[in-house]
């Protein structure tokens, strides 16, 4: 989430303006723990979300998350 963070800020964005993340999990029983650090980088709204458990993301991690976002201009 600081990676997504760092990238939208460098773009002229913030958290503020994700729409919608997918949370892919390595173990769909790490939902909770996954989902108790993803809200700390909402305190100003929740965006949409859906997440799924697949057979192996990439360097083994636990979980990948893909956001959408937008930039004001």
């Amino acid at each position: 989430m600081k990676n997504i963070q760092s990238v939208l800020e460098r773009n002229g964005s913030s958290m503020d303006n994700i729409i919608k993340c997918t949370c892919m999990l390595a173990d769909i029983n790490d939902w909770a723990q996954m989902s108790a650090e993803y809200i700390k980088f909402f305190p100003n709204h929740k965006p949409a979300r859906s997440a799924f458990a697949t057979t192996g993301l990439a360097l083994g991690a636990r979980v990948e998350i893909e956001c959408v976002a937008y930039v004001k201009k």
